[in-house]
């Protein structure tokens, strides 16, 4: 399976069986160790299931990161977050409108679902969004966030989603979970 694109950070992370524990570096200037899970996902409904599981650990505050190429499935998982999370809305890429936010129906947190694929700068160009402001009462995912948003949060959840490329039909995909700071320490655990 080749990597999706070749940005630094889809590089830092090593992939490692889903049952072996690991401890990483994160890419420099960040928290330096994190925690990694890797799991294959073999179908859109597959990824939208992790989505929902991956929503029962979260809780207000979360930042989560997603990478991967066009296609790779970022919005799927987040539609299957924004289930898990009993928020009102459809989930669909904010690509044309940056940033969505779907209510709680359930009293728990909203979902501040962000697409930064059109923002070239750095959180200074995110500020218009007011993500600090949402996040400690909100889950907040940021696709196409690596180098933009890591300052938002110490504690934050990466996910790096791998998938063929090329001419194929192929819709196994490698999610690879990476949890940095001390609110991910039983990310593996969280999930079993």
């Amino acid at each position: 399976m080749e990597a999706p694109h070749s940005s630094p950070a889809a590089e830092t992370v090593p992939t490692v069986p889903e049952t072996a524990g690991t401890t990483v570096p994160e890419p420099a200037g960040a928290v330096p160790e994190a925690v990694t899970v890797t799991l294959t996902v073999t179908s859109p409904e597959q990824m939208q299931d992790l989505g929902r599981r991956l929503a029962r650990v979260l809780a207000p505050g979360d930042l989560v990161m997603l990478t991967g190429e066009l296609g790779a499935g970022k919005t799927t998982l987040t539609r299957g977050l924004g289930e898990g999370l009993g928020v009102r809305g459809a989930v669909t890429s904010p690509t044309f409108v940056i940033a969505r936010v779907h209510p709680s129906l359930t009293g728990g947190p909203a979902l501040v679902h962000v697409d930064a694929y059109r923002l070239g700068g750095g959180l200074d160009e995110m500020e218009d969004l007011d993500l600090d402001v949402s996040l400690p009462e909100s889950v907040v995912v940021v696709e196409w966030g690596d180098g933009k948003v890591e300052e938002l949060a110490d504690d934050r959840l990466r996910v790096l989603i791998d998938r063929a490329t090329g001419d194929t039909d192929d819709e196994r995909r490698e999610v690879t979970l990476v949890g940095i700071g001390a609110r991910w320490a039983g990310l593996r655990a969280d999930l079993t």
